[in-house]
């Protein structure tokens, strides 16, 4: 119906505007043949067109503007999180295949295993240090989840969703960790080791409400995140000692937009369209970053462990170095942990 008027409606305003407007009223009727009756009933014609023109364009204009809204607030479907678990999938198998790649020594360039056999002691052993903190950050971090979690004061503090709660939280984060890194590192036991013992704890405090998902599912994530972050360290030693190192803008921009989602995920609830877009960037998105970050991460630990020199002003810093990975593991876990517990599924 509203294509039909709309056809028409340039025919009549033509005739109203040439006969009207540059003949009168007799000259009008002479050159059609027709009476007054008939030249009313067009001139009333005319006028409801355009009235109905201007009604149909206002109804149009709004029904824009709600289409718009509508499709930012309208309940959440399975293209997001479809999407979201296609791009996983898809990771896991290029993870997958990489591995049994550059295990099998399919690759024509040495990886970090064939070298480390003329690694000198001072290379393994900077090696080894960084892994014994990085393994030592997970033991507090998971002593102070317990602790906390143990503790209703602490705990309802940590779940606390004002901005003022969140505000000191990533202040307590952030700040915790730029003090250990601008700490110069000492092999006994100093500040530098308290601050890094503290900071692990912090994190833990933030991770404690995940313990309300049940212990089974925590175990189930900690499993799979101990077997993700041993298949992706087998690939990065096992790959060229350069391969993932060039990743470090493309990784800068990911990070910027998993947690720009994040932040915008906080506003919108995953209920809606948008909403559950950016949740869904942030959840398996994020997954998938923090798994490259582990590999370009991993990479670039044996690439300073191989070229720090050995008598430096500053000596190498193995707490420093296992921050990056803590830090890759942990975001690794929480996502895991949320998949298992239904929160890459539509929510309803």
């Amino acid at each position: 119906m509203f294509t039909l008027k709309f056809c028409h409606i340039p025919v009549v305003k033509t005739i109203s505007k040439v006969s009207f407007q540059h003949f009168n009223t007799s000259k009008f009727l002479l050159l059609c043949g027709t009476s007054p009756s008939l030249a009313g009933r067009t001139q009333h014609f005319a006028n409801n067109a355009r009235t109905a023109f201007r009604r149909a364009t206002a109804e149009t204009r709004t029904a824009r503007r709600k289409t718009l809204r509508e499709i930012i607030m309208a309940p959440a479907g399975e293209s997001a999180f479809s999407l979201g678990k296609g791009a996983l999938a898809g990771a896991s198998v290029m993870g997958l295949g990489a591995l049994c790649y550059y295990g099998l020594g399919l690759s024509n360039q040495p990886g970090a295993l064939e070298n480390s056999i003329t690694w000198p002691q001072y290379v393994k052993q900077r090696i080894q240090d960084t892994y014994f903190y990085f393994g030592g950050s997970i033991a507090v971090t998971a002593a102070s989840t317990v602790a906390v979690f143990r503790t209703p004061t602490l705990m309802n503090l940590m779940m606390k969703n004002s901005w003022l709660a969140i505000g000191a939280t990533l202040a307590a984060m952030i700040g915790s960790g730029m003090i250990v890194r601008s700490m110069p590192y000492s092999e006994k036991f100093g500040a530098k080791h308290v601050a890094w013992m503290v900071h692990s704890g912090i994190m833990g405090a933030v991770v404690a409400p995940l313990c309300l998902l049940g212990g089974p599912i925590l175990l189930r994530a900690a499993w799979l995140t101990a077997g993700v972050v041993s298949g992706l360290s087998a690939v990065a030693v096992c790959a060229p000692s350069e391969k993932f190192l060039t990743m470090g803008g493309p990784l800068a921009i990911g990070l910027g937009v998993v947690f720009a989602s994040s932040v915008g995920s906080m506003f919108l609830p995953p209920t809606t369209a948008l909403g559950a877009g950016l949740y869904s960037i942030s959840l398996y998105g994020g997954l998938i970053l923090f798994s490259f970050f582990l590999l370009y991460d991993t990479q670039r630990i044996i690439h300073s462990a191989e070229t720090y020199p050995l008598y430096a002003m500053k000596p190498y810093d193995p707490i420093n170095a296992s921050i990056s990975i803590y830090l890759d593991t942990l975001n690794i876990f929480i996502r895991i942990a949320t998949i298992l517990a239904g929160g890459g599924s539509r929510r309803k």
